[in-house]
């Protein structure tokens, strides 16, 4: 029989600043959680690996080669690996970085 396991770690993530979570890390592939709260920065940075993003809650602005793309609940959107971006929330929300 296999075993199953329930992770709540997405639905406890409190809105208080910045928190990441990872929710899987493996050689191949990073799923990891990020909560922002209302107007809270992410950082500038540059990811090692091509980027997938997800929205799950709320809406943000991710900065990214002098533009700013607006996310808001169940978009998606990829870039590039080695490309400087950074991102701010406009409401509370929850996104997914899959890579």
């Amino acid at each position: 029989m296999y075993a199953i396991a329930i992770d709540n770690t997405i639905a406890q993530q409190s809105f208080d600043g910045l928190q990441i979570e990872y929710l899987v890390k493996t050689p191949s592939l990073e799923i990891l959680s990020i909560s922002l709260a209302r107007d809270a920065v992410f950082p500038k940075h540059i990811s090692p690996k091509d980027v997938h993003l997800v929205v799950l809650e709320g809406s943000i602005d991710f900065y990214i080669e002098n533009q700013i793309v607006t996310l808001t609940v169940q978009q998606h959107f990829g870039f590039s690996k080695g490309v400087e971006h950074w991102v701010k929330a406009n409401t509370d929300a929850k996104f997914l970085i899959i890579r």
